[in-house]
């Protein structure tokens, strides 16, 4: 018999049992064991997506306590098949069931639940297997889409305590767990009357508004009680908008044309907005998000409304839209145990100084501020992603279980800082850190990194107001350098266009800016900003190792032109008897594909060079990773994209040249392991993810994960995420 022939045989008893009057939870436990018998395995289970976002367990038939009852997508094998709507095919010697293969129940293309089974033997499930199941998957979507099924689903669910109206799912932003009262924060309302009929009046309100403002951000910034240590950076860079002389020009100059003072500051942060809000890049959304809070609270103060503070009397978990750092700060951060931001990003300011406060912070929460009031009782689950809505005694029972885990783990992470950054077969990984933001450098002392693999300077840049002078870049780069210590520094030449846009350049509109006017391209044709940034480089690195690395590189003339510029500056500072460094190393990002194509000839000339994995994926699959329409279309984790980043490093090692990947790939740990298969020794990634990416590294064996890599670029398939994850879930490999 064929598949299809064995799926009906198997379907055929399975009808043949459901139309017998039994009860419901019979009929699906004899339905498990009907489809386990078929398959001559020792189990089956069905589980069944929740709010799509998560699933339950709902029949099964063998297993005992081997799978939660509870999974979220891409968690374990089995949120992994619905994430992924692929089916899946693992074996795991160490576990009680030895082989398990499962498929997604789909409908409508989405996964509606998943089918599993597993068997106590080692054993090969073949392809004629693999079709049988999904064949008996389609079947089950159609039954459990039944009034019956439906009823039981409901019934089943809320006897777990899982009413969907009083859970939510979010993004983990900080991980840990609360419990406490809601406190939903709200955005300041202020009733503004737009003209003003005393402008003197109104400059005077404004000066008096800003002074109170700013002297109660410093007596709270300065309060030892915040205990944020290294941390306090990002509230300093908070300080310093909310005193920025040209944020207030601005602003008097609106009261001037005849505005009131909230009127002119509303306005002011209209033209902002829509000078910078157009593009994606995480920092510039962060740094509105920042004004746009400072705009609120000069409002507040406006207003006469000078008592801020919010003090409650026993734990609270804050509910936000948006919040600014000093929003935060509004309340007794003793008592918080929790934070839900509706509209959050892992770079959000407010989070990093929630994390340095302890505080588990969950975001992307639709409607947040419908299901949720005042008072109510919340629980946290900032490792799973779950907002509980007045939890059952149960939940909160879990919670104490959880916190002693998470208790473990973090000790674990701590543990880690002490051990090199080596593979379980000994092989070391350079690991480096990307640093953008002054708050990013904490990570250099915290996280006993190998060194700065990209600093990105076009951050001072976008948070200036004019173009920094000379002295003014030496300033920023010469922090930085100092900060570092031994550890080496790669410094990216400036990089904006595309979504990083300089506030004071207003002809930098392009109909495709990601493929346009940018990068490389503008610092060569407007070469004196790029001799300023070398000479600036060369100053603040005088005396120690500077490296140089140039974005956007399309061909090998635009690295030597680059090049011979930075070359040229460090003639000139030697000539002038200026203080220069030791030694000169120039590299380029490989993120055009154009260069892959002429990587020979370009090795010749380059001392480094650093993949942007972000970039060259985007233009090798020419998908913009900002359309949510089409960014899940392609996978990194496939074969032609793996096969290029392949390339690369062979030819690198090749020519002796130090390689080295500082895209997003680089701190996902599940990707990290792939770019090590590959044959990556160097990976530079965000501070925020090295703990992870150094846990992953020390649990993997490289000879391993490099001979299945092989085998799988050989693959046809969309995407490869599916067997890798299954991969690391056999070889205990921590992702």
């Amino acid at each position: 018999m064929n598949a299809a022939t064995k799926a009906m045989a198997i379907l055929q008893k399975i009808q043949q049992d459901i139309s017998e009057n039994k009860d419901i939870s019979d009929k699906l436990e004899h339905t498990m064991s009907l489809i386990a018998q078929g398959f001559d395995v020792d189990a089956c289970a069905c589980y069944i997506t929740v709010d799509d976002t998560y699933l339950e367990l709902f029949c099964k038939f063998g297993f005992e306590d081997e799978y939660k009852t509870n999974i979220r997508y891409g968690e374990t094998i089995i949120g992994e098949i619905a994430a992924q709507r692929h089916s899946v095919f693992c074996n795991n010697s160490a576990e009680r069931f030895k082989s398990v293969i499962g498929s997604p129940m789909l409908r409508w293309n989405k996964a509606a639940g998943v089918i599993l089974i597993a068997d106590k033997n080692e054993r090969h499930f073949t392809d004629e297997e693999m079709s049988m199941l999904e064949t008996i998957a389609m079947f089950l979507t159609t039954f459990f889409a039944t009034e019956e099924i439906n009823a039981y689903k409901k019934k089943l669910i809320k006897s777990r305590g899982l009413n969907l109206k009083d859970r939510l799912k979010g993004v983990v932003l900080n991980k840990g767990f609360g419990v406490g009262c809601a406190v939903v924060h709200r955005r300041r309302q202020a009733l503004i009357k737009i003209f003003a009929e005393d402008k003197s009046l109104e400059l005077a309100r404004l000066e008096d508004a800003k002074v109170r403002m700013n002297k109660k951000l410093d007596e709270k910034f300065n309060s030892t009680r915040l205990g944020l240590g290294e941390h306090t950076d990002i509230l300093e860079t908070y300080r310093m908008f909310a005193k920025d002389k040209g944020w207030y020009k601005k602003i008097s100059d609106n009261i001037e044309s005849g505005l009131t003072a909230e009127a002119a500051v509303e306005r002011a942060y209209e033209d902002m907005w829509n000078r910078l809000s157009s593009g994606s890049d995480s920092y510039l959304r962060e740094r509105l998000l920042d004004l746009r809070d400072v705009a609120d609270r000069l409002l507040m103060f406006l207003s006469g409304n000078d008592n801020a503070d919010k003090s409650y009397n026993g734990d609270i978990i804050v509910v936000a839209q948006t919040m600014g750092p000093a929003d935060l700060m509004d309340y007794d951060y003793k008592k918080i145990r929790g934070l839900i931001i509706e509209e959050g990003t892992p770079t959000m300011h407010v989070a990093i100084v929630a994390k340095a406060l302890n505080i588990p912070v969950i975001a992307k929460i639709r409607g947040i501020f419908k299901d949720v009031k005042d008072d109510e009782l919340l629980a946290i689950d900032g490792q799973e992603g779950y907002v509980y809505i007045n939890p059952t005694d149960d939940i909160k029972e879990k919670f104490k279980s959880k916190q002693k885990d998470m208790a473990i783990v973090l000790e674990q992470l701590e543990k880690l800082k002490k051990y090199a950054n080596k593979t379980s077969d000994g092989v070391k990984i350079k690991l480096n850190i990307n640093i953008g933001l002054d708050f990013d450098m904490d990570y250099l002392e915290s996280t006993r990194c190998d060194g700065i693999g990209l600093y990105r300077t076009e951050i001072p840049f976008m948070s200036s107001d004019k173009m920094p002078d000379v002295d003014k870049q030496i300033s920023f780069y010469k922090k930085l350098i100092d900060r570092a210590g031994n550890k080496s520094v790669i410094f990216r030449s400036l990089d904006v266009g595309s979504d990083k846009l300089l506030p004071y350049w207003n002809n930098m509109n392009e109909d495709n800016p990601a493929i346009g006017w940018r990068s490389i391209r503008i610092t060569l044709d407007r070469r004196a900003i790029l001799r300023k940034q070398m000479k600036a480089f060369l100053r603040a690195s005088a005396g120690k190792e500077l490296r140089v690395m140039f974005p956007m590189i399309a061909s090998l003339d635009e690295f030597l032109e680059a090049k011979e510029t930075l070359m040229l500056e460090y003639e000139k500072e030697k000539r002038k008897n200026q203080a220069v460094p030791k030694s000169v190393k120039v590299g380029l990002m490989i993120e055009v594909p154009s260069v892959v194509f002429q990587l020979d000839e370009i090795l010749k000339h380059a001392d480094f060079i650093s993949v942007g994995t972000n970039d060259l994926a985007q233009f090798i699959f020419a998908c913009d990773r900002g359309n949510p329409r089409i960014t899940d279309r392609y996978d990194v984790l496939s074969a032609p994209f793996l096969r290029v980043l392949r390339e690369i490093v062979k030819k690198a090692d090749k020519a002796g040249v130090s390689c080295s990947v500082c895209g997003e790939m680089a701190s996902n740990p599940i990707e990290a392991m792939v770019l090590i298969g590959l044959g990556y020794r160097q990976l530079s990634v965000a501070g925020s993810a090295y703990s992870n990416i150094k846990q992953m590294i020390r649990s993997l064996n490289v000879q391993d994960i490099s001979d299945y890599v092989q085998i799988l670029l050989k693959s046809p398939k969309r995407t490869l995420r599916p067997q890798l994850l299954s991969y690391a879930f056999d070889h205990a490999i921590a992702i």
